[in-house]
């Protein structure tokens, strides 16, 4: 009975110093492939390295988080909303050949420019927009509409 017990306990301290001996060397692989690409074997100066990296790192997420919000503000002033409308101004021709386009940015400023064609002739007329609104000159029904339906537009996007 002594010598059943003694084996099992044996069994017990050589599987146990397998699995210690598997764990070490799992272990030591892992290290040597963190290191591997460095010069340095000093585990102390690849971490102090990888600290120095994650900074600078840090000032450059800072330094694009600026960048992309003064984008941000300058983008105000970009063209982001335009309409399109096509309408008969003359009772007696087929067809809806004009039309008015809204070029607006995102404080409503902008321009409509708006072509009127009939038989003989295309023209085109030009009017500054302020704050979705004409500055120079009255704005007709339908350009108010195309500054309407770009402002629309651009708000169901967004």
């Amino acid at each position: 009975m002594n010598l059943t017990i003694i084996f099992i306990l044996l069994a017990s301290i050589l599987l146990w110093l397998l699995f210690l001996s598997f764990y070490i060397h799992k272990t030591v692989s892992h290290y040597k492939n963190l290191i591997s690409g460095t010069k340095k074997d000093d585990l102390k100066l690849i971490l102090e390295s990888i600290l120095k990296n994650k900074e600078q790192q840090a000032e450059e997420i800072e330094k694009i988080k600026k960048k992309l919000q003064e984008i941000d503000l300058n983008s105000i002033n970009f063209i982001q909303k335009v309409g399109i409308l096509r309408f008969n101004p003359f009772e007696n021709m087929g067809g809806d050949q004009s039309f008015i386009l809204a070029i607006l940015d995102g404080k409503d400023n902008g321009i409509v420019l708006t072509s009127l064609h009939g038989r003989d002739v295309t023209r085109w007329y030009a009017k500054n927009v302020r704050e979705g609104k004409g500055t120079d000159y009255k704005l007709s029904n339908e350009e108010e509409k195309a500054i309407k339906q770009a402002v629309l537009l651009r708000s169901k996007k967004v």
